[in-house]
């Protein structure tokens, strides 16, 4: 059974039925809201659907929990499933399924579903996030969403008792908690490697000869920039490897815990990879957009200009013509390289690769 006609109890309904369950939808106002749902889902008034279903996902916002009150008999015995969300974190001292439980003793209360989104339970598991985080304090409660969850076509995950319920919520508050650090990371790098570029092409010049080149700084200075952060972000990627294998080599065990910080920068890895091919992705394009700059034209006119001057022929250097086609050539092979490795650490690729195969990529 579903109690709510929302969104989410919506998308939660033509789920339960594409997986061939017989789905219930308990709501306010049946006749109004009945053509919201598939014809398969037979709603009802909110008694009616307690009455006939075992399992209830209570997909109303936590303010309308105790207009449910009215329902504490019928609902005794029933596994409630809590799908609802807050909108900040840690907004209340309790969890919604804590506080759900208070409400209903009677009943057995199962926080689930609450990390899938409306569009992925309509799309399918293929096209969003596969887990399903699930807690409560009954074994059997769990057990049973769970097997409900995998004939959706979702992953159920046991995360313990009630009280993870508080945490489980927050999931989906966080905005991109595994990028924090290394977003700072690169923002830092960024900043320290453009302020000597900064320096160096066009204070400098500034300063000794009086040249003004500031027009550099959006361009030519940014992109001289991305490449040093994307090589020290590579590096990094694979230097916390090299130090945890020291660390075992040292200690003559493998079963030996980390320190605090490089077990930090081991789970950090992939999200380090992935801006530094950002920052080479964004560098192959600044490069492309060179030779588009009005002040590249200017100076490549001025070169023209001293050349039918001094009447030179040509200027061609053979040694700065082989070694820029080189340069192009080996930077679009690394670019490819790093393409790569970006795409084989996606979850979705990872996870089709045999440990060899990922191995042999790496």
């Amino acid at each position: 059974g579903v109690l709510g006609s929302g969104d989410f109890a919506r998308s939660l309904a033509v789920r339960l039925v594409r997986a061939g369950f017989r789905v219930l939808v308990g709501s306010r106002n049946p006749k109004r809201k009945a053509s919201l749902f598939p014809a398969a889902a037979e709603v009802t008034c909110q008694a009616e659907a307690v009455k006939k279903a075992d399992v209830i996902f209570v997909a109303v916002f936590r303010e309308h929990y105790s207009t449910l009150c009215d329902l504490a008999d019928v609902l005794a015995g029933k596994i409630l499933v809590d799908v609802s969300n807050n909108t900040e974190i840690n907004h209340h001292k309790e969890s919604n399924a804590e506080y759900l439980a208070s409400l209903f003793p009677a009943c057995t209360v199962v926080k689930g579903f609450n990390v899938v989104s409306a569009w992925t339970l309509q799309s399918g598991a293929r096209d969003g996030n596969k887990q399903v985080l699930i807690c409560s304090n009954s074994q059997e409660a769990k057990r049973t969403v769970a097997e409900i969850a995998q004939v959706m076509g979702f992953t159920p995950v046991d995360m313990g008792c009630m009280s993870s319920a508080r945490e489980i919520e927050n999931i989906p508050l966080r905005l991109l908690p595994a990028w924090k650090i290394p977003i700072f990371l690169a923002l830092g790098l960024f900043l320290c490697f453009f302020t000597y570029n900064l320096i160096r092409q066009v204070i400098h010049p500034y300063i000794r000869e009086q040249k003004n080149k500031l027009y550099k700084i959006p361009i030519e200075v940014v992109n001289t920039t991305l490449p040093c952060v994307s090589y020290v972000m590579l590096s990094l990627v694979y230097l916390p490897g090299v130090l945890a294998a020291c660390s075992q080599l040292y200690y003559g065990t493998k079963y030996r815990r980390f320190p605090d910080w490089l077990d930090q920068w081991l789970q950090h890895r992939k999200q380090i990879g992935l801006l530094s091919f950002f920052c080479a992705a964004l560098h192959a394009v600044y490069s492309l957009c060179l030779p588009m700059r009005r002040s590249h034209r200017y100076l490549l006119i001025e070169t023209a200009v001293k050349q039918a001057v001094e009447k030179k022929m040509t200027i061609w250097v053979e040694e700065e013509v082989w070694r820029m086609e080189i340069y192009i050539s080996v930077g679009i092979i690394a670019l490819g390289l790093l393409s790569l490795l970006a795409i084989t650490s996606l979850p979705s690729i990872a996870n089709s690769l045999n440990w060899r195969e990922f191995s042999f990529i790496q």
